[in-house]
């Protein structure tokens, strides 16, 4: 029985520091989803001016054309998977990536179909696994990323689109909306092909030298905003779920505590009662 005790407190004491552990996570994750919200939240308005702008040039009566607002027959498809780089987050990256290759199986027949662009280590590892096709990738991505940080694969994933290497492009990521709940979300980045029903009131503009021009350099920066903004709120909602994941495991280590408390003193008092019921046995047989 003694040694039944040691084993308990050590289990109890091996739990307690685990909850030590979670909670601290827990705690860090939430201070970094009010920075991540914060960062998704001011990115917006210079999105939305950008789709003002391309969306008057788009819907004008000019007559304007560009490749990214074409659809063309599709042969190859090209996949943006945004995840993260650490686990420890309950169904973050699971749910995004299940959706993705059930998606994958379903449209295309062999993997000459599709390419993966991907974000995060968890992503990269999971498609090296399956031996899926990645034609790019970045990992170590700051918990704040700059636009900078994921210029390089942005800007690849929209000028391939524009020299033909592949005919549309998907960006997966979690849309966040609270930090309990983050939606795995599918998203047809390129075409551009909806613009001109996108505003309905836009301002009047003069282009210098011209809308093609004005046009050329802003739908891919339009384009990369988007990917940026998917960025923003995928690392918001990763932060979301790692908060909620530790706050779970932080509760369930308290009720493992707890139970094991309860079978320690349990067991204790036992070998107490134990002990008192061989006392009084030996001095009834001396008496």
């Amino acid at each position: 029985m003694a040694k039944g005790m040691r084993e308990i407190k050590r289990e109890i004491k091996s739990k307690q520091n685990t909850r030590q552990i979670t909670k601290a996570m827990e705690l860090v994750a939430a201070s970094k989803l009010r920075k991540a919200q914060e960062a998704a939240v001011a990115a917006r308005p210079y999105a939305d001016k950008l789709l003002e702008v391309v969306s008057n040039i788009a819907s004008g009566t000019n007559g304007v054309t560009h490749p990214m607002l074409e659809s063309r027959p599709i042969k190859k498809t090209a996949y943006l998977v945004v995840t993260s780089d650490r686990g420890l987050a309950g169904g973050y990256n699971a749910n995004l990536l299940r959706k993705l290759t059930l998606t994958i199986k379903e449209r295309h027949q062999s993997a000459d179909e599709y390419a993966i662009f991907v974000i995060g280590r968890k992503g990269r590892d999971y498609f090296r696994r399956r031996n899926m096709p990645i034609i790019e990738e970045i990992i170590g991505l700051a918990d704040a990323p700059t636009f900078g940080d994921i210029k390089a694969i942005a800007a690849s994933a929209v000028n391939q689109f524009s020299e033909g290497v592949y005919d549309e492009l998907y960006i997966y990521y979690n849309q966040f909306v609270n930090a309990l709940t983050q939606i795995p979300t599918e998203t047809r980045l390129l075409p551009l092909d909806n613009l001109s029903g996108e505003q309905q009131a836009v301002s009047s503009y003069e282009y210098e030298p011209s809308a093609e021009g004005v046009l050329e350099v802003l739908l891919p920066k339009y384009a990369e905003t988007l990917i940026y903004s998917a960025v923003l709120d995928g690392k918001a909602s990763e932060q979301g779920a790692r908060m909620t994941a530790m706050g779970s495991a932080t509760k369930n280590a308290t009720k493992m505590i707890n139970s094991l408390t309860l079978t320690y003193n349990r067991a204790r008092q036992a070998a107490i009662t134990q002990e008192i019921t061989e006392i009084v046995a030996g001095a009834n047989a001396q008496s």
